[in-house]
C-alpha cells in the first residue's frame, strides 16, 4: 500500500512539474547560428600533407615526368649498346652464352 501511495506522490510531482513549464524565449537568429556551426565545411587540411601545395605537385609531376622520359631515352641507349657488344663477342667468338649448349633450353 505505501508502494502504491509512493508511486502516487512521484506522479503527482511530475505532473506539477509540467504544469510550471514556461516558454523559452530564444534570438530570431538561433537556428541559423546553429546550423551554420553544425554543417560548416571544415577546411582544414591535414598538418602531414598541409606543405604540399599545388604548385609543389606541379612541380613534383614535372620532374617525375622529365626523368620518366629521360630514364626511357637511356633505356633505349642501353639495349642498343647490348646488342651492339653481343654481336660483336658472337662475331668474334667471345661469346659465353652459347643457346645450344643451355641446360635451360632442353
Amino acid at each position: 500500500m505505501d508502494r502504491d501511495n509512493n508511486m502516487q506522490k512521484q506522479i503527482d510531482e511530475t505532473l506539477h512539474v509540467l504544469e510550471n513549464l514556461e516558454t523559452v524565449h530564444v534570438s530570431p537568429f538561433f537556428k541559423d547560428k546553429t546550423m551554420q556551426v553544425l554543417f560548416a565545411e571544415k577546411t582544414e587540411a591535414p598538418m602531414a600533407w598541409s606543405w604540399f601545395t599545388p604548385k609543389l605537385q606541379l612541380a613534383t609531376l614535372v620532374c617525375i615526368v622529365v626523368l620518366n622520359v629521360l630514364a626511357f631515352i637511356k633505356l633505349e641507349k642501353a639495349s642498343a649498346y647490348e646488342v651492339h657488344v653481343s654481336e660483336f663477342a658472337e662475331s668474334y667468338g667471345l661469346s659465353v652464352y652459347n643457346e645450344d649448349t643451355s641446360i635451360l633450353n632442353n
